[in-house]
């Protein structure tokens, strides 16, 4: 397939010569992957893809999430946006807690195009949750290209808008809502994040974006350097953001909630953990994601994990960098949420 490259400064598009190595651990939790999974995402392949990614991917059931009795797990409908369905939305806490709980409000990765809402859950139940003692809505949005943008965002913006207005009922405390996401997810975290500051909606109190998918247009360094290397390059990117946008991929005057990438105005956010490989193709974008919080006025850590390819902590969770890249997560959770 043809994919569109944006120009570097000189009129040209970057040509990259040398590549960041995967860190030992990661490559060996790679290489054990073979090459299937890894095969490019096109629009030729999407559709049997999809059908792939539903039929293997874990969607463990209500019961299998409270893990015996660990946790109080419902599944909600919620209205949706207008003239959209309702939308689901996963509500997992640890059991026999008491008094409002500060919330994590969370969009699965799966570059809009695969994924669900509760395959995430035993995991951020485990690793937040349990610790932290927060109360988890994981947001079954639509999927790409069945529903394209702005459907999906407007899926979590409507969720987001019922748990604020619910907090009561749902046992949480409206002033410590957290949004967050990892890949996809943490692209709609970041476009929640500019949609309801847009649209005087609820504000959270920080936003978790996990090597967010940010960008449409595929120009940086990066998106050409790592092409054909790790778990995601500008391929199956392209793909994806083309699934999503329709006739609108790549437009000029495309708005900042479709891809936050293209936001000319990033003041009054909430406070962003931001982190990254240093060998995926989503770096340039996330790192220039930061900077432009900072020079907006804003606060946001970045981590930039040496060695680390789009998802590394998923497929190698053992790895030191995983265990490093989990701790500085919940650490910054902490602070946020104290």
């Amino acid at each position: 397939m043809s994919v569109r490259r944006a120009p570097s400064e000189s009129g040209r598009v970057p040509t990259p010569r040398a590549v960041p190595p995967f860190d030992p651990e990661l490559s060996a939790a790679l290489a054990a992957m073979g090459n299937e999974p890894r095969e490019p995402v096109t629009p030729r392949n999407l559709a049997a893809r999809q059908e792939r990614d539903a039929a293997a991917r874990p969607r463990p059931t209500v019961e299998d999430l409270r893990a015996d009795g660990r946790f109080e797990v419902a599944e909600l409908r919620v209205p949706g946006p207008p003239d959209g369905p309702d939308v689901t939305l996963v509500s997992a806490r640890p059991a026999g807690l008491t008094g409002p709980l500060p919330l994590l409000y969370y969009m699965h990765g799966g570059a809009m195009i695969t994924g669900n809402a509760w395959s995430v859950l035993p995991r951020i139940l485990r690793e937040w949750a349990l610790p932290l003692e927060l109360a988890v809505l994981s947001v079954e949005y639509r999927l790409a290209p069945r529903t394209r943008y702005p459907g999906p965002l407007e899926d979590c913006y409507a969720g987001l808008v019922w748990a604020a207005g619910h907090a009561g009922q749902l046992g949480i405390d409206a002033d410590r809502v957290l949004i967050g996401g990892k890949s996809a997810g943490g692209g709609l975290a970041a476009a929640l994040a500019l949609l309801t500051r847009d649209r005087g909606g609820p504000l959270p109190r920080g936003q978790l974006l996990l090597c967010p998918m940010l960008d449409d247009r595929g120009g940086t360094f990066s998106s050409h350097q790592m092409t054909g290397l790790g778990t995601w390059d500008l391929t199956s990117n392209a793909t994806a953001w083309k699934a999503l946008l329709g006739d609108r991929y790549g437009a000029a005057d495309l708005p900042p909630y479709a891809a936050p990438s293209r936001a000319t105005d990033l003041s009054g956010l909430p406070p962003a953990y931001i982190e990254v490989g240093s060998a995926e193709m989503f770096r340039d974008e996330d790192v220039a994601y930061a900077n432009a919080i900072w020079q907006a006025g804003g606060q946001a850590e970045l981590h930039v994990w040496p060695g680390a390819y789009h998802g590394f902590d998923s497929l190698a969770p053992r790895a030191a960098l995983s265990q490093d890249a989990r701790d500085a997560r919940i650490r910054w959770l902490r602070r946020v949420l104290a």
